[in-house]
């Protein structure tokens, strides 16, 4: 199933509801996010509902932790958002990959769309982030922020 995401997501969110100044760890980031949540929601678009931050997953004998995971009603899917304080990788990927693989086996429910992952980073290269998402089969979008 091809999910056009660009309908739903931004490219670029505008965070200046934040009070981060300087440099800012991912940490810092999450916190300001959800502290100032219907703020955040607004920037986001309709839709979205806020399920957790840190929400954990067990995978094996191991605990990992996504930054942000809402419920889009329109997509009627869950979008684990991840934080990155800096410059798109593509290693960045992997991780968000790991994570919806492991919310599409154990969290989502039968009647519910795939899981879709948004990377939300500091600065990106759009050439880079096309060369990363072109064999991933993952909906995923790489946006980035501004404060």
């Amino acid at each position: 199933m091809n999910i056009d995401l660009s309908s739903s997501f931004k490219d670029s969110y505008v965070f200046e509801f934040l009070s981060l100044s300087g440099p800012h760890n991912e940490s810092d980031l999450q916190k300001g996010l959800i502290k100032q949540m219907k703020a955040l929601i607004l920037e986001l678009g309709k839709d979205f509902i806020f399920i957790d931050e840190e929400y954990k997953v067990i995978v094996g004998n191991s605990d990992f932790y996504l930054d942000l995971l809402f419920y889009h009603r329109g997509l009627q899917c869950l979008v684990a958002f991840e934080l990155k304080a800096d410059e798109f990788k593509p290693e960045h990927l992997s991780q968000l990959n790991f994570y919806l693989e492991t919310l599409d086996r154990h969290v989502k429910k039968q009647n519910e769309n795939p899981s879709i992952g948004i990377l939300l980073c500091k600065d990106k290269d759009n050439e880079v982030v096309e060369y990363a998402l072109s064999r991933s089969l993952s909906p995923i979008m790489v946006a980035e922020y501004k404060i």
